[in-house]
């Protein structure tokens, strides 16, 4: 059966709305008819970008590509500057935007995308940050995707947050209609309008990234703007400072926080926090497998990605994935305190950027910090520091300079400090 005619078997004679957006409430059954992109020249096996956002249209037309068992490319106007090397990467076929449909053509062809032609399976194509490097084009049998969502699960009213070509924001969409339950698509992704858009829709659940729930921190609009009926924050696709959510706690008691864990190449993974204030993860789910080696997360998932496009496969012989988080292990539970990529060495000794953050963090005048080791002739590296001040607030450089000597090792104190607006990608991670 195709995917809009079972969704729409699921949706008949259910009144409440599938989505909520900025120009009102629509049911599932004014979606699944909605069809003014003509996909007539889109065939099996196509590979398509879809430009777009969790908006009528773009839900629409994600669904009848689906079902016509195209390798489906989600991609938003944030990245546009980057559009030509995903659809070179992915060797596109077609780009859909709003209602125009146009052939590309890029020509070209990959084994792991003739494989899928062959079995006659829709694919998903997502792409990494691109933090360390190019972004990679990450694969994913779509077919076999989709089949997590046949089994039944609890839903509810939830604001999407995380966007159309992140694993998250699709799996909490599909997740929405799979158990008709109600999605809110927010008018923008400014703390204001999320918090807007809480309170005016009776939002539920809120998935958010940890640099957002410190911009919302820093707001000064919670805990006065956050309604009621926000019985849970999710956070994850980068690492929480302890400071920040103890005070998020503190502000929300009656919210739930709960961290979230995954990778695109991994598929979706089933988290259990240790407690709402606790940073401490149980990471599992059917078919998933977890070891430590070296301090490194390494995990097996049966649901992983395909392949990479445009790079070397990454797992090893007998299919371990190695994530680049260095984690603390009590008993079942992992922290997640950093990255690989994030550990600094000065004159041998080694520790993690969040170290240093951490202690800057606790600073009520400060918003967002990055710390990041440099290049330096003598000592191999040295820390630099970037600190973004809470609107209407200063921090001294000097002063907070002679805070970290006495707080920190004296390899741990940065060189140079620099009061500028901290890098936060579209998808609402710091660069």
């Amino acid at each position: 059966m195709k995917i809009v005619e079972s969704l729409t078997q699921k949706w008949a004679g259910l009144e409440r709305p599938f989505l909520i957006h900025a120009d009102g409430e629509l049911r599932f059954s004014q979606i699944a008819t909605q069809g003014d992109v003509d996909l007539t020249e889109i065939g099996d096996g196509d590979v398509v970008a879809l430009i777009g956002d969790f908006d009528p249209r773009s839900i629409s037309t994600l669904l009848r590509l689906i079902d016509k068992n195209v390798i489906l490319v989600p991609l938003t106007s944030d990245t546009r500057s980057q559009h030509e090397y995903f659809f070179e990467s992915a060797l596109v076929d077609f780009v859909i935007e709003g209602s125009h449909v146009e052939r590309v053509g890029h020509g070209g062809s990959h084994q792991l995308l003739d494989c899928l032609r062959a079995k006659k399976h829709a694919g998903l194509v997502l792409f990494s940050t691109g933090t360390t490097g190019r972004p990679k084009a990450i694969l994913h049998d779509l077919t076999v995707f989709l089949k997590r969502f046949s089994t039944p699960r609890p839903t509810f009213r939830t604001l999407n947050f995380l966007l159309f070509d992140h694993i998250g924001g699709l799996n909490t969409l599909l997740h929405t209609l799979f158990n008709t339950g109600t999605v809110i698509a927010p008018r923008s992704r400014q703390v204001e309008d999320i918090l807007r858009s809480c309170e005016e829709f009776d939002v539920e659940v809120l998935p958010a990234t940890p640099t957002f729930l410190r911009m919302m921190l820093m707001s000064g609009m919670i805990p006065e703007r956050v309604p009621p009926s926000l019985k849970v924050i999710t956070y994850g696709t980068e690492r929480m400072d302890q400071s920040t959510l103890n005070a998020l706690c503190e502000l929300l008691p009656r919210v739930d926080f709960r961290q979230t864990f995954g990778m695109s190449e991994l598929g979706i993974l089933r988290v259990k926090s240790k407690s709402r204030d606790s940073l401490f993860m149980k990471v599992g789910g059917e078919g998933v497998e977890t070891r430590v080696v070296d301090g490194v997360l390494e995990i097996k998932s049966e649901n992983r990605m395909l392949g990479y496009l445009n790079a070397e496969c990454p797992f090893d012989e007998e299919g371990w994935y190695n994530t680049k988080d260095l984690v603390e292990v009590s008993g079942e539970y992992y922290k997640v305190v950093g990255r690989t990529s994030e550990m600094i060495n000065v004159g041998g000794l080694k520790f993690m950027a969040s170290e240093v953050e951490r202690v800057v963090l606790e600073l009520d005048t400060v918003e967002l910090v990055k710390a990041e080791g440099k290049s330096n002739p003598i000592t191999g590296q040295h820390v630099e520091l970037s600190v973004q001040p809470r609107s209407g607030e200063s921090v001294d450089p000097s002063e907070l300079k002679r805070l970290l000597k006495d707080t920190l090792p004296s390899h741990m104190v940065p060189k140079r400090i620099k009061i500028k607006k901290v890098e936060v990608g579209h998808r609402f991670k710091r660069g």
